[in-house]
């Protein structure tokens, strides 16, 4: 048992302004997790008995407990995320089950889901104002969803489901992350990495040095290639040798597909437990489980997905056409049997032909501080902030973090966020997200405030500065920047102060991308771009050609680009609706059955991408992925806002830009999303402006 003095000691413990993120270490997880959740056991069970269905004796007690968990579980786990070691990993996992039933516990109290019953059955519903009610109806869908409604034995059973559920998901990741960390190959001879450009060169040596080759330089090696998304991108865009390439890509697919880090039977037991889940809570099938709380019905998903399946369908066939002529013209052995490991490599090559766009010859006019330096200008532009530099008033993991805060026009802060811009892989998980760190609250408010201030995080994984050279993004890393900076604004700028519906909280799973993928627009938008676009060095703006080149790019294989997201949809929503765990047809035939419609070329037959498919088995995308879509509709009819307006009109830019912070970034969880989107664009959402900006709207015609 920890002793009292290490527990007041403990950083997990102690009131914050902001997480103590240099100080938590792996020791302070088991006795700090543990005597968390016994304080917050007894202000549950304190709760229980003293509550009434009002909000000062109901939802402000509840949302102290809920907020506690939710701000200190989520430093341990952003920790693991972004500086794991095995100590931490160990301890996590060990009071993960404790903390997944208190959560249970917490979901499935009867006393408080009563309380809230009441609320929306009492005469006074109506004069509830719309926030409020959102949250009492959402408590109330969270309750049956979690199992309240089911009598003792079949919540026994569910709960049974929940902490396995948990386990399996956690273990998923493990072995994804394992088995990417696993691949290494050294490489010593220069002519087997023919056609990769100095930044991989670079890295490669860097990872080399980092595994013992102390001399290694990105000249003359030794080179370490790894399965990490800034590795393996780089040697299938660029490598000549195909045996390499062919290699590096089987590696990938094979990820957590054999011996201890397999996945398959994880991915069964997690198919297998959530349909039995479904089926205690009533439901045909998990997909409706996980529509209950979105914006979309799985008919209204699936008919999205077909539309813009059968628009996407002939480009992406076309594109392949254009590949093998192309590929045949420079001379290529393998322009009639182009496959996987050819397609990425060809397409860069026939768009640096077509439009003479090398990524690598782009890096040095995205440097990342200038690409900052136009982000936050673009937001001043649009929504009336200011973006300062805050390093300092709050602890951060490692020293390459920055901490900014956001003022709006008085000049008052409003909100601030830590951003993590480098790849670090020997402890950072590759992707890039945003994450709340804290909620915008007016029962969270320190003494003295009337509100707490929301606090996001924004973490990507970008090649690190080398030398005294900045760090020098890709096009597409620009992009990533943009979209995590519009899930922050959406956490940021809200104007809601019931905590449990601001920011990100309570949005609809399928519209919580749409400011992210809205902001992706503006790397498109002349002025945006130029003025972020300048060389590092000589400081000269991005060529006009250069430029126009970019947009032409846009919809350069937009079709083979929509079918593999469509793809990722469908398979998903497969495998959550007519998929039987234990079936004649196994998760592989699933996957195989789905891309006779969405992937021109046949995957292999040893495809094993479900292996490492985390996003449905680890990250809360099950039965959502479709999602990205629908959002992508919802973004690009928003962006078409400020094109009606007209994009070269500030005027109407600014006050476009103010109507949609007043709307889709200000009113957060509380209010359906729908209703937001119509508030903002007069109308209900259309896909045509999304196929109009993918160059698919003749196709579709």
């Amino acid at each position: 048992m920890a002793s009292e003095d290490s527990l007041s000691s403990n950083p997990l413990l102690q009131n914050f302004e902001f997480p103590p993120f240099d100080v938590v270490d792996a020791h302070h997880v088991r006795p700090g997790i543990r005597a968390l959740l016994q304080q917050l056991e007894s202000e549950l069970e304190l709760l229980e008995k003293t509550v009434e269905p009002s909000w000062p004796k109901l939802v402000e007690p509840l949302e102290k407990i809920i907020d506690r968990l939710t701000v200190v579980w989520g430093m341990i786990n952003h920790l693991k995320a972004v500086k794991d070691t095995p100590e931490l990993r160990a301890a996590i996992e060990e009071v993960q089950p404790e903390k997944v039933k208190f959560q249970l516990r917490l979901g499935q109290s009867k006393p408080i889901y009563n309380a809230f019953k009441s609320i929306r059955e009492s005469p006074d519903w109506n004069t509830l104002i719309e926030a409020r009610q959102r949250l009492v109806e959402a408590q109330i869908k969270e309750a049956v969803l979690s199992g309240i409604a089911l009598e003792d034995e079949k919540r026994e059973e569910f709960n049974k489901i929940e902490q396995e559920l948990e386990k399996l998901s956690h273990k998923f990741s493990e072995n994804v992350l394992d088995a990417t960390k696993k691949f290494e190959k050294l490489i010593t001879d220069k002519k087997e990495i023919e056609g990769l450009p100095p930044s991989a060169l670079g890295l490669f040596a860097q990872a080399a040095v980092s595994k013992g080759h102390e001399n290694a330089t990105a000249d003359a090696g030794p080179w370490l290639i790894t399965l990490d998304a800034p590795s393996y991108l780089p040697v299938m865009q660029h490598a000549k040798n195909r045996a390499l390439r062919e290699e590096v890509y089987r590696a990938y697919l094979s990820r957590a597909s054999s011996g201890d880090l397999d996945n398959t039977a994880i991915i069964d037991q997690i198919l297998k437990l959530r349909l039995e889940k479904a089926k205690l809570l009533g439901y045909i099938n998990y997909a409706e489980v996980s529509m209950a709380t979105k914006m979309a019905t799985v008919e209204k998903a699936d008919e999205l997905l077909e539309k813009l399946r059968s628009a996407s369908w002939a480009p992406a066939v076309q594109d392949i056409e254009d590949l093998k002529s192309f590929a045949k013209n420079q001379g290529a052995a393998e322009a009639d049997s182009l496959t996987h490991w050819d397609i990425t490599f060809w397409s860069e090559r026939l768009r640096e032909s077509k439009y003479d766009i090398n990524e690598e010859e782009l890096r040095p006019y995205f440097s990342l501080p200038k690409v900052m330096d136009g982000l936050f200008g673009l937001a001043k532009t649009l929504f009336g902030i200011d973006v300062a530099p805050a390093d300092g008033v709050a602890p951060v993991w490692n020293s390459d973090v920055r901490f900014y805060c956001i003022k709006d026009s008085s000049g008052n802060p409003t909100a601030y966020f830590y951003f993590d811009p480098y790849s670090r892989p020997s402890e950072k998980r590759d992707g890039a997200w945003m994450d709340e760190v804290f909620s915008r609250s007016r029962v969270m408010a320190q003494k003295g405030s009337s509100v707490r201030l929301p606090v996001a995080q924004m973490v990507c994984n970008q090649t690190p500065p080398v030398g005294d050279k900045p760090s020098l993004m890709t096009f597409r890393e620009v992009e990533t920047v943009f979209h995590e900076f519009g899930h922050a604004l959406q956490h940021m700028l809200t104007k809601e102060d019931e905590g449990l519906v601001a920011g990100i909280r309570n949005i609809e799973w399928d519209a919580v991308e749409l400011p992210s993928q809205f902001m992706e627009n503006w790397c498109y938008h002349r002025e945006t771009l130029m003025s972020i676009a300048k060389h590092y060095q000589t400081g000269e703006t991005l060529p006009e050609n250069v430029y126009k080149k970019l947009l032409a790019a846009r919809t350069f294989r937009a079709g083979s680009l929509s079918l593999r997201q469509l793809k990722f949809a469908t398979v998903d929503l497969e495998l959550h609706t007519k998929y039987v765990p234990g079936g004649t047809e196994s998760i592989y035939d699933v996957d195989q059955r789905v891309s006779m419609k969405t992937q021109v070329i046949p995957p292999l037959p040893e495809d094993r991408f479900l292996c490492s498919f985390s996003h449905i088995f680890a990250g809360g995308y099950a039965a959502g992925y479709y999602s990205y879509k629908w959002a992508e509709v919802l973004s690009a009819d928003a962006f078409s806002a400020f094109e009606d307006a007209g994009l070269d009109d500030i005027k109407a830019v600014k006050e476009t830009g103010q109507r949609f912070r007043n709307t889709i970034l200000a009113l957060g969880g509380g209010k359906a999303p729908l209703q937001v989107f119509v508030e903002f664009r007069g109308r209900e959402p259309s896909p045509e402006p999304l196929l109009r900006h993918n160059g698919l709207l003749v196709a579709s015609a």
